[in-house]
């Protein structure tokens, strides 16, 4: 598995610290025509929270739109950094490091812009100021008699949501002081002070280290817990809801949760690929990284789709009739088209080229299957909402349907370059490949010849 060479740690510093330490030309450029997405989806939601939710083309009856369809992916890019990180790490899976950096980030950044999601749906976001306001010790609601319904799934989401992202910024946090330490002592002024202060007196003694990998792992563990808990709440969102004939699933949390897996994996080996291009990483994320992501996602692609087969013949089985009308919505109706494109996007293509190795191992191809995974798990989060909520309801006697306005499409928009500036920022602050982990990883690959065996020379304890 281990084909790479093993490199001084001077040369791994050095090739690691380099998008830190070292503007390329290319940056600011980048920057700053996805800022300019970035703005632009500001302006449009300030333009929809000035002059109503009429600029959308949410109506009666469909009142989740893209916003929730945006929302719910982005939770499900979140899961990558759990799973190449937490799980990864507690099962000693050594290809995972070069990856771990990149997915826990990712997840943190893809969780602040959910979040962003339900407050533009709402178009009063000042009502946030209402549920945190106190006079004194008292929400502002609650001093009026409005009290939240806390069997209310819609309560419990961001309960979950904002446990996951505390959990996610310490983890970050925890596997970035060893790299802070190592920014502190090749800096000077005002960034040698700021990296002094965030590496937190590191020096790297035995003590330190005990502690570093004790409080790795029991987060590792801890918040595994959260990251099933999460989509599962999600699901739940729609799961809930009585008059939605067609979301009374039992399996919709598995499915959202492994859907969410699929999608964010395939999202974290995308942008390992776009980091290998653009930092000139080809010795630290190597064709044998992206090959291992692959062959992970055939596993998670088709126990997604099973999930996804047996979602389908349930909603046929129970033969409702509310629930027929919207599969033959899905399938025969209005949105056969997009139905097609997603099972297509999200299983057969990828699937088919990551179960040749030579497909796994050429860049450009798995760029496109990763691509292909992430547009049909949007397409399959949009298939979900919107046709469940234009087919006539038990308690609305219309039919009714959907069309994006430009206002929407560009907030949506927006969240992508959000999410890719966000990244871009902040590998200009922290290297996004840990290298204590490439280093450690080097000792435990290095071999010695005894006699006429060849042994690792280093052993784990446990």
């Amino acid at each position: 598995m281990q084909e790479g060479r093993i490199l001084p740690a001077t040369q791994v510093n050095r090739d690691l610290l380099r998008s830190i330490l070292e503007s390329p030309p290319w940056f600011w450029t980048a920057v700053g025509i996805l800022s300019i997405f970035v703005i632009a989806a500001f302006i449009a939601a300030g333009m929809m929270i000035n002059q109503g939710m009429g600029l959308t083309g949410m109506n009666r009856p469909v009142m989740w739109g893209f916003f929730i369809t945006n929302f719910v992916f982005w939770i499900g890019i979140s899961h990558a950094g759990v799973m190449l990180s937490a799980i990864l790490r507690l099962s000693k899976a050594e290809w995972r490091r070069p990856a771990t950096r990149a997915a826990e980030v990712l997840t943190v950044f893809s969780l602040m812009t959910a979040m962003l999601m339900p407050v533009v749906h709402t178009g009063r976001p000042w009502r946030v100021v209402y549920w945190i306001y106190t006079l004194p010790f008292v929400p502002y609601d609650y001093a009026r008699g409005i009290w939240p319904n806390v069997r209310s799934p819609l309560v419990w989401d961001p309960s979950a949501v904002y446990t996951y992202l505390t959990s996610s910024v310490l983890f970050v946090i925890i596997a970035l002081v060893p790299d802070f330490a190592v920014l502190r002592d090749r800096t000077t002024g005002i960034q040698h002070t700021v990296y002094s202060v965030l590496a937190m007196g590191w020096r790297g003694n035995p003590r330190q280290w005990k502690l570093q990998i004790i409080a790795g792992v029991l987060l590792s563990a801890l918040i595994l817990p959260v990251f099933v808990s999460v989509h599962s709440i999600v699901s739940w969102d729609f799961g809930m809801a009585v008059t939605i004939k067609s979301w009374h699933s039992t399996i919709f949390a598995p499915y959202f949760v492994v859907g969410a897996v699929h999608s964010g994996v395939s999202a974290v080996a995308f942008a390992m690929i776009i980091l290998r291009y653009i930092y000139g990483w080809q010795d630290y994320i190597r064709h044998e990284h992206i090959d291992a992501l692959a062959r992970l996602l055939v596993v998670v692609a088709t126990a997604w789709f099973y999930f996804f087969v047996m979602e389908v013949i349930f909603g046929f089985y129970g033969r409702e009739a509310d629930e027929i009308a919207v599969r033959e919505l899905q399938f025969t109706g209005t949105y056969q088209i997009w139905m097609i494109i997603f099972v297509v996007t999200t299983y057969f293509i990828p699937v088919a080229i990551w179960l040749s190795r030579s497909a796994r191992r050429n860049l450009w191809i798995m760029s496109i299957a990763c691509i292909s995974v992430n547009i049909g798990m949007w397409l399959e989060r949009f298939l979900i909402i919107v046709p469940a909520l234009a087919a006539k309801q038990l308690f609305n006697f219309s039919w009714g349907t959907y069309s994006p306005s430009p206002v929407e499409v560009t907030i949506v928009a927006g969240t992508f370059a959000l999410v890719s500036v966000l990244m871009l920022l902040f590998s200009r602050l922290v290297p996004l490949i840990p290298l204590y982990d490439i280093k450690e990883g080097h000792i435990l690959t290095t071999e010695v010849q005894i006699g006429r065996r060849t042994v690792p020379a280093t052993f784990r304890e446990d």
